[in-house]
């Protein structure tokens, strides 16, 4: 889809009418990847990047549970980003175009959600590389493959095999530490030995 058909009929169907942009939701994704995130860096969290934003609903979650935290929002909708650019500081970009947006190098937590499947694998492969430059301790990245029960807008999801975001994540130095959770090379290395003896951005890992 191109970023005219994210339009407000698209959000209030999907967000408001089916329910997926409730509050309550959102905020328990944000407590999770923040708490995940602290937990590495030891520190609360100061800067989140939200890829594929939306109408930028994490921002009002973010500064709920970490007031005065910086939130940078992108997504490819020109509606979302005309009505709630200013409010909640979002910017118009893709997956493939982080790279040319005037971002900070680094930030605390990374978001990505219901994004992978809409984009062409040119885009997830770059989006990832990204990202992960950009990952200072975890970022929060939902995929769903093959043979998952999903729910939402399907009509252009594409459902890949799990071995090609094995390889996708692994190719962009992206390891998972738990469910959605990951880490770039240089945290995992900071990881003990035996949450990384099972290797490979498939194998769930926790701190220890």
């Amino acid at each position: 889809m191109s970023g005219s058909e994210y339009d407000a009929a698209y959000f209030d169907h999907w967000y408001r009418g089916m329910g997926f942009g409730a509050p309550a939701r959102t905020e328990r994704k944000a407590r999770y990847a923040i708490a995940a995130a602290e937990y590495l860096l030891e520190r609360p969290v100061r800067s989140v990047l939200d890829v594929g934003c939306g109408e930028g609903q994490w921002q009002p979650a973010l500064q709920r549970v970490r007031p005065g935290a910086r939130y940078v929002g992108v997504d490819p909708s020109e509606y979302a980003v005309a009505r709630y650019g200013r409010a909640r500081n979002l910017r118009l970009g893709t997956l493939a175009t982080l790279d040319a947006l005037d971002l900070r190098p680094s930030f605390d937590l990374v978001v990505c959600c219901d994004v992978l499947g809409y984009a062409n694998d040119r885009d997830v492969r770059t989006g990832l590389s990204a990202i992960a430059a950009r990952t200072a301790a975890v970022a929060l990245i939902e995929v769903f493959v093959a043979g998952d029960a999903i729910e939402g807008d399907v009509s252009d999801y594409r459902l890949r095999r799990a071995a090609t975001y094995d390889r996708w994540f692994a190719e962009a130095g992206l390891h998972r530490i738990g469910p959605h959770l990951y880490v770039d090379d240089h945290v995992y290395a900071t990881l003990a030995r035996f949450e990384r003896a099972a290797g490979g951005p498939a194998h769930a890992h926790r701190r220890s």
